[in-house]
């Protein structure tokens, strides 16, 4: 019968081998080492991976530190990683349809590692656009004036919603005095919501084109501004404010996988204070891989001139 104290042995002598094979390992890989010279390293040529998924290596020369390919480059709609499928062209038309990632495959019961690093790229893109505020030059550049809801940072923006709805007093007054006395007609501003990346992206190519389409029906806009840490309901405070008939909001969407630049309009027809969400008229998914910013200004601008017309928003406006 073995007792504790053999086991005790056993285990103590194998330690010392164990330790005994790592210390002749170690000295074998020095001598080699010294002797045989690290050869240089190579470039290796495009590969028929990176045919497959559309993503170029790196060269070293151009300051890459190591040949790999970005996968953010790749149009997930052209890849297939199914291989050999029954029918290549069924599939490949089946994912220019979707956006979903169809037809990753697997490595045993598990993602392929390329769809897992490209999955957690586009989740890394996701909450840089949260979390990440508008980039001063993109305010600087479009001359937008900045006003602050309650929000004190990002963190609370995030973890209070309630005051993203809400201004001081001073904030009020800088709507008023960048808006002017006289209460207009139209009104649109832009703000960050969920997705600094799509307010950066759309909202200016937006915002020129509901210019434009007004200026056809004779309404000027009065100069935009910038709402940072802004909620929807925001823009109830704005209208009551400045006396504007119709209010729009340029606004970042709660971003996905599919795409972390999609913004959305809001628009409303004398917006007051707790009224009821259905008020509301929205424009949603605006962003390249869906509606076009200047597509969807247009079809904005159309929206705001039926709505003068009806004196009505959300589902009291049928379009």
């Amino acid at each position: 019968m073995v007792t504790e104290v053999d086991i005790r042995k056993m285990v103590e002598e194998i330690i010392r081998d164990m330790g005994r094979d790592a210390a002749e390992a170690d000295e074998e890989k020095a001598r080699m080492d010294k002797s045989d010279p690290q050869p240089a390293p190579v470039v290796p040529e495009k590969s028929a991976d990176s045919d497959r998924t559309g993503a170029q290596p790196i060269d070293p020369s151009e300051g890459g530190e190591e040949c790999l390919p970005d996968l953010a480059e790749v149009n997930l709609r052209e890849q297939c990683l199914v291989p050999h499928p029954f029918n290549r062209e069924a599939l490949l038309s089946m994912k220019q349809s979707t956006p979903a990632r169809v037809g990753v495959w697997r490595a045993g019961p598990r993602y392929k590692t390329e769809t897992l690093l490209r999955f957690r790229a586009d989740h890394a893109a996701a909450q840089d656009a949260v979390f990440n505020d508008v980039p001063e030059e993109f305010l600087t550049k479009n001359n937008l004036e900045v006003v602050q809801t309650e929000c004190v940072d990002k963190d609370q923006f995030i973890t209070r919603p309630d005051l993203g709805r809400q201004f001081s007093e001073e904030s009020k007054a800088e709507i008023k005095r960048i808006v002017g006395a006289a209460a207009p007609r139209v009104l649109v501003y832009v703000s960050d919501g969920l997705s600094s990346t799509a307010v950066a992206a759309n909202s200016m190519d937006a915002l020129k084109t509901i210019a434009q389409g007004l200026e056809r029906q004779s309404i000027t806009l009065p100069k935009p501004f910038f709402v940072r840490f802004g909620r929807v309901p925001a823009m109830d405070v704005v209208s009551e404010v400045t006396g504007a008939e119709v209010v729009c909001v340029l606004i970042g969407e709660r971003p996905g996988l599919v795409t972390a630049e999609s913004m959305s309009a809001y628009i409303t027809y004398k917006g007051t204070v707790g009224m009821p969400e259905a008020r509301r008229t929205v424009v949603s998914n605006i962003h390249s891989g869906g509606t076009p910013a200047v597509e969807a200004g247009a079809y904005i601008a159309d929206i705001i001139r039926m709505m003068l017309e009806k004196k009505v928003s959300g589902i009291d406006l049928k379009l």
